[in-house]
């Protein structure tokens, strides 16, 4: 069983065919449906055989709603409070496999707070795997926290992934990496410009996700898998999903399931 706490909201993902026109149309080839770091990580854990449940806040409109009965559908667990206000969206912009940039309104995710947080949901977890969005903002981070010590008490593993440099940045990167010396997680995922802003983390074992060139772990490269590259969303996600199953092969087969299909989800 592997925990999550992070967001889940609704993920539109467009994919130019041409270059952008400005002030008209331009074709493009869109897909929406549910999304966030947290509700990506968890659909691919049960994707890949495992179990999953996504602790979150969820919001009170339709799109609430309509999220939390796919990632029902896929076989995620949910836990968490529904809380009056919208759903987050992300537009994520897509160059067909390379690379993606997303515009991001997280909604009520981020009012997740201590005081929501319920020892009971990290029963039977052998991992709480935490995204950086959920250690950045407050209450949200607070109740990372409560989780992380509800997990310790479990007996559970913990990982983290850096998430996004903005989000690093808005922070403080220096302060990022102090809260990680804290939480001493077990494993800390992230891009190769992540990590250099977090700088040296003893203790953790250190995924740097190197895209199209695959993964450094243990101080050894691993090539991606082949793949023919569509949408690069949620590739990461993937890959986190299914190093905590497998390893960095499960990791590896999984990110490149991904990367041939539009959308972060399998």
């Amino acid at each position: 069983m592997i925990c999550i706490l992070g967001d889940a909201h609704l993920d539109v993902v467009v994919r130019p065919l041409h270059a952008v026109a400005p002030d008209t149309d331009t074709p493009a080839r869109t897909l929406a449906g549910p999304g966030g770091q947290g509700a990506n990580v968890a659909a691919w854990v049960a994707a890949l055989g495992g179990r999953s449940r996504l602790v979150c806040a969820r919001g009170t409109d339709l799109a609430a709603s309509l999220i939390a009965a796919e990632l029902e559908r896929r076989g995620v667990e949910l836990a968490g409070p529904v809380l009056a206000g919208p759903t987050g969206v992300v537009v994520s912009l897509s160059d067909g496999g390379a690379t993606r940039s997303m515009l991001t309104d997280r909604g009520v995710g981020p009012r997740l707070s201590a005081a929501h947080v319920q020892a009971a949901w990290l029963d039977g977890c052998d991992w709480l795997h935490l995204p950086a969005y959920s250690l950045v903002a407050e209450p949200m981070s607070s109740a990372a926290q409560a989780a992380v010590a509800a997990a310790d008490a479990a007996r559970a593993r913990l990982s983290i992934d850096l998430s996004s440099t903005a989000a690093l940045a808005g922070y403080g990167a220096a302060r990022f990496a102090r809260l990680l010396a804290r939480l001493r997680p077990d494993v800390v995922f992230g891009t190769e410009a992540e990590m250099a802003m977090i700088g040296d983390l003893p203790g953790p074992e250190l995924v740097v996700k190197l895209g199209a060139r695959g993964v450094r772990a243990g101080g050894r490269a691993y090539p991606a898998a082949p793949t023919r590259p569509v949408d690069a969303t949620g590739a990461g996600d993937a890959f986190a999903a299914g190093y905590l199953l497998g390893g960095v092969g499960l990791g590896l087969t999984a990110a490149a399931r991904a990367v041939a299909t539009m959308g972060g989800m399998p």
